[in-house]
């Protein structure tokens, strides 16, 4: 199996590209500065220069060619300001979808946010307003194509805790904290269970085991 990640610098796709590796898969991790290349090859991944906020949809698809599934897990980040929420949370997101379909390729992950939603209002803070609208923005559109197998998982709030292997997930869990290395676990599950694809699935830490967990999201 081979699957593109974008965003393949993130904290949570480099745990992901290392699993994915880790089981004998080829994983490939798009990224925009070419200094971060030998980070990925490090977790056993592909590195893949190329700039979503610039990139056509057709160079795009050329990288996705022969690709089993794509994970979009790339992010404007905290420090960034309300124009590249738009540009990177949400156009970079629909960009990358445009090019599965045009590649072919149906297995589509998105990590998007708990409380993402296209009509978040601003809230106190003006910034994560934007990330959630942008998040939510993106996951409608995903969800709207019928050329896609997707599923979106919106994680609670992100720690950098040692993973337990232990979670919680479902359409609803409430508020809580998840560790990246449980995102990671989850999403590498998700891809090996095509039951989920249709789900917009909530994760938090809890006292399921990950495979466990993935399996009845699926129904099984």
């Amino acid at each position: 199996m081979r699957t593109v990640i974008a965003g393949g610098h993130g904290q949570i796709a480099l745990r992901l590209e290392r699993l994915l590796a880790a089981r004998g898969e080829e994983v490939a991790g798009v990224i925009r500065r070419p200094e971060q290349a030998g980070d990925l090859v490090a977790a056993g991944a592909e590195p893949v220069v190329l700039d979503l906020e610039s990139a056509s949809v057709e160079e795009v698809a050329r990288r996705l060619a022969g690709a089993d599934a794509a994970v979009f897990a790339a992010g404007a980040g905290p420090g960034s300001g309300v124009a590249r929420k738009e540009t990177v949370d949400r156009g970079a997101c629909a960009l990358f979808a445009d090019a599965a379909e045009a590649a072919g390729v149906r297995r589509f992950l998105v990590i998007s946010s708990m409380g993402a939603d296209a009509q978040a209002p601003d809230g106190a803070n003006p910034q994560f307003g934007a990330y959630l609208r942008a998040k939510g923005a993106a996951d409608e559109d995903v969800r709207a194509r019928s050329g896609l197998d997707w599923t979106v998982l919106r994680p609670g709030m992100l720690t950098d805790d040692q993973g337990t292997g232990l979670v919680r997930l479902a359409e609803r869990t409430g508020r809580g904290a998840v560790s990246r290395d449980d995102v990671a676990a989850v999403l590498a599950a998700l891809l090996a269970e095509p039951g989920t694809a249709g789900h917009t699935l909530e994760l938090i830490g809890g006292a399921e085991p990950v495979l466990e967990a993935v399996r009845a999201a699926a129904g099984g």
